[in-house]
């Protein structure tokens, strides 16, 4: 049995110790924001955060992750006000949504230790692929988000999607 808190909830997986952390988020939790990208780690489809560190689920066991606190993009904001989803739909930085996930989570967690981060900074820590070449725009967004945190710029809030919207 292998136990570990997973979006603050404690969980025990009795699944064989080598199960990719992916696939028991997925198929025995129920959390499908982590995607399968490429089953070996080059991707970050499948990134969620460890312990405060970005972590490719797809290569990593779940008996790696034992005693650890693993946060999943459901957790970072299901009302979608965190100031990375505002600021990466503030600039446009979500095409066709596939790599989004593993995107935040990775800018998560690199704004967590530094809210200021360089170019190079960024492009260092996000090394998730984009296959719609979004990098500027995901890059003005991490920039955004950290501006944001830091109290030093705005966002507007998400769109409405309930449906009473004006068309």
């Amino acid at each position: 049995m292998t136990r570990f808190t997973v979006n603050g909830n404690p969980v025990e997986y009795l699944l064989d110790p080598g199960t990719p952390l992916l696939w028991a988020l997925r198929d025995a939790s129920h959390l499908t924001g982590a995607k399968y990208g490429c089953d070996d780690a080059s991707c970050g489809a499948c990134t969620v955060i460890a312990d405060g560190e970005a972590v490719r689920a797809c290569t990593v066991s779940i008996t790696a992750m034992e005693g650890r606190f693993i946060t999943t993009i459901e957790a970072l904001s299901s009302a979608r006000n965190h100031p990375l989803q505002q600021a990466f739909l503030a600039e446009n930085a979500v095409q066709c949504g596939f790599c989004t996930p593993g995107m935040l989570m990775a800018a998560a967690a690199l704004l967590e230790s530094n809210s200021n981060p360089s170019d190079d900074e960024i492009d260092a820590a996000i090394t998730n692929l984009c296959r719609c070449g979004g990098y500027p725009r995901i890059r003005r967004a991490i920039r955004r988000a950290g501006e944001a945190m830091r109290g030093v710029g705005t966002l507007a809030p998400p769109p409405q999607t309930g449906g009473d919207e004006a068309t």
